[in-house]
């Protein structure tokens, strides 16, 4: 695959679901930094670590450039975000709000990661893990920051719901549906799971023996 191709598929083809993923993802990490009292500079750490965490990690792993580093359109979102949710009134922030964000970061996120991975020549079970990383790290390390129990050791479904949504997207793709075509039933999957999982708790049965 040459490198005109690879910049084609990463940077063309799901243009949408990358900047949903960061700036939901920002909005979320924003507003843990609000529940806690925070300051400004918190709330752009806090609002920049959660959007591009996962991306960082997937790019390294696929040997990727990192991607915020070569284009600061993506920091700067993520800095414009922060101020935004500085300056709005939390009463204006709807209950749950972070969980809800970051439910639809989680959609976006894992379908764009694992786009991005099989781009990069990955295989399509890694690539799949791929956009779980991508999905996932950033609100691990938004909890991890904020002092909040992790949201991956909470019962109700969380990797489940990004797995469900990186593992149709690859399944899709690899049968030769068209990549965005693929995107809008795999995030659609992926958010509607982790939907069913802030609203009726759904969770995978844990360990008892």
């Amino acid at each position: 695959m040459t490198p005109d191709t690879i910049q084609s598929l990463t940077h063309s083809a799901l243009p949408w679901l990358d900047l949903a993923g960061i700036s939901v993802f920002a909005v979320s990490g924003a507003l843990a930094a609000a529940k806690a009292g925070q300051t400004m500079v918190t709330f752009a750490f806090f609002a920049s670590v959660t959007a591009i965490g996962g991306g960082t990690m997937r790019d390294l792993l696929i040997g990727a450039p990192v991607f915020w580093m070569h284009d600061p359109v993506w920091i700067s979102a993520c800095l414009l975000v922060a101020v935004a949710v500085w300056f709005t009134p939390r009463r204006l922030w709807p209950l749950r709000a972070v969980e809800w964000f970051d439910a639809v970061g989680l959609a976006a996120y894992a379908v764009y990661g694992s786009g991005k991975a099989l781009a990069y020549g990955i295989p399509p079970l890694p690539a799949a893990i791929m956009g779980v990383v991508t999905a996932c790290l950033g609100g691990i390390l938004r909890d991890v920051l904020a002092g909040t129990p992790s949201i991956v050791i909470r019962p109700e479904l969380y990797v489940t719901a990004a797995a469900v949504a990186a593992g149709l997207y690859v399944a899709l793709t690899s049968v030769g549906v068209a990549p965005w075509l693929a995107a809008v039933p795999a995030a659609g999957a992926g958010f509607g799971l982790r939907a069913l999982a802030l609203l009726r708790g759904l969770a995978l049965p844990g360990y008892r023996r």
